[in-house]
């Protein structure tokens, strides 16, 4: 552990030139006599490190020099594709791996390609979940992972939608995928069917010890995107007419799916000053739900079935709202 924090330190001088001894403590999450010995561990062992007193001091290695302790560990390599997601890293285990990768990259870049990826560091910034909800909690996500890295089978409970609601399943775990702060895990079982299990629904997992092969060619990011779009297509079962006032029509991408809003950019048509627009749709019930959340600023014109159903909401709340207290109410 102590030969690690030498060499993080090392590693943050030379990366960043001269610190103090208090943001060297900060930044290895120890104290400052911790780092008082450890500077003078590296000194004695001939790194020319030197330091200076008073505001503008501190600690820095001489002009020139470049320690060759750079190579990634196994680990810090596997880590590299989440550099931009600390927060997965973090659930994956590999949060301390992750930093310690883009330090050694830091330190073994040239002066000015340091310099640009430093501002590139401060200048953008990835935040994988989606607005208005928390990443989805997964504790079982660190044993699905090892069965992952090592290619080993993974015996599960899984919690699903239908009967029956909890199942046992062997898997053959092909990959791990971060959707909007959730996690999915794409894996096939005794069929050799490819499916897709949401982590945070495993209720127990076991690493079985024992390899598998996975199929010739998968390619996990091709397969995630055929499947999404394997899914919308069986998602929507059928269609809707509608029309929306103009100020609907300018906001409706932010009350419905990117499917169904691409879906009104096509079909809009003029309706005297309306605007009327063909969308699919889940289910009637579905689509009630959807299309009332936007008020006076739609209008359902087809199927008969969905325009009854936002009729019979509207008359519930109109009668809730202007008529006698419903039994039960707080008026009541």
């Amino acid at each position: 552990m102590r030969a690690s924090r030498l060499v993080s330190l090392l590693l943050l001088l030379q990366s960043r030139g001269r610190m103090t001894a208090q943001a060297l403590a900060a930044e290895l999450e120890v104290s400052v006599r911790t780092i008082y010995r450890d500077v003078e561990s590296l000194h004695a062992s001939g790194v020319p490190l030197y330091g200076d007193a008073g505001p503008a001091g501190g600690y820095q290695l001489l002009d020139g020099y470049r320690t060759r302790l750079t190579g990634l560990t196994e680990q810090e390599a596997e880590s590299l594709f989440l550099a931009g997601l600390p927060g997965a890293a973090a659930d994956l285990g590999l949060g301390d791996a992750v930093a310690a990768a883009q330090l050694k990259l830091m330190a073994a870049l040239p002066s000015p390609m340091r310099d640009r990826a430093a501002r590139m560091a401060e200048r953008f910034h990835l935040d994988a979940p989606s607005w208005y909800s928390d990443p989805e909690r997964s504790p079982l996500l660190s044993v699905v992972a090892d069965a992952v890295w090592r290619e080993r089978l993974l015996e599960v409970r899984y919690r699903r939608w239908q009967a029956p609601e909890e199942v046992t399943r062997v898997l053959r775990p092909l990959g791990l995928v971060l959707k909007a702060g959730r996690w999915y895990l794409v894996a096939s079982g005794s069929s050799e069917r490819i499916s897709t299990y949401r982590v945070a629904q495993i209720r127990e997992a076991s690493v079985v010890d024992e390899p598998f092969e996975r199929p010739a060619g998968f390619d996990l990011a091709a397969h995630w995107a055929a499947s999404l779009e394997d899914f919308q297509s069986r998602q929507y079962t059928g269609e809707a007419v509608v029309r929306l006032t103009p100020r609907g029509f300018e906001s409706f991408s932010s009350y419905v799916l990117p499917a169904v809003a691409r879906a009104a950019e096509r079909s809009a048509v003029d309706d005297g000053g309306w605007v009327r627009v063909t969308i699919p749709i889940e289910s009637v019930g579905h689509a009630t739900g959807m299309l009332l959340r936007m008020g006076g600023e739609v209008e359902v014109l087809e199927p008969e079935e969905l325009r009854a159903s936002v009729t019979s909401v509207v008359r519930e709340l109109a009668s809730r709202y202007l008529g006698s207290p419903v039994e039960g109410s707080p008026r009541a």
